[in-house]
């Protein structure tokens, strides 16, 4: 296939980890669903209100957690594509950490208390950063030749 010999055979493990993180992402939309039907949050509301339901705090815990990965998300792509052309092994390395500590962050947000998201789920910001120094060096050695 054309323009595929230009990426190491390597970059398959980056192409598997975004994937990965795919399936991550309907699994914690999957939760918001169930979270919607366990505390009777109708669509198209985003956020409870206390006024509708007692719960309104716990299922706005698992619905930030999702919203916050889906934010967070163009980056994460971004960083692990572009990164991931020059040094795909860890690339793939850091997406893969991304990915189990989100899983972490996500299910420390879903028990109510916002503070338990940061307990594993820290160490994604540390991968996020990995991401970008990779994808740096990538930029510099376009420039550089």
């Amino acid at each position: 296939m054309a323009g595929v010999e230009l990426l190491p055979k390597e970059y398959g493990y980056v192409v598997l980890v975004l994937v990965l993180y795919c399936f991550l992402n309907f699994w914690m939309a999957a939760q918001v669903g169930k979270a919607r039907k366990r505390f009777k949050v109708l669509y198209p509301t985003l956020y409870a209100s206390e006024s509708e339901t007692k719960d309104a705090k716990l299922f706005n815990c698992v619905q930030r957690g999702h919203q916050n990965s889906l934010e967070m998300m163009p980056t994460f792509f971004v960083l692990m594509i572009l990164g991931g052309i020059r040094h795909p092994c860890v690339s793939a390395f850091l997406g893969l950490l991304y990915c189990v500590s989100r899983y972490f962050y996500f299910n420390g947000y879903a028990t109510g208390d916002p503070e338990n998201r940061l307990k594993i789920g820290k160490y994604g910001f540390l991968a996020i950063f990995g991401l970008l120094i990779c994808t740096v060096s990538f930029g510099v050695n376009l420039i550089m030749g």
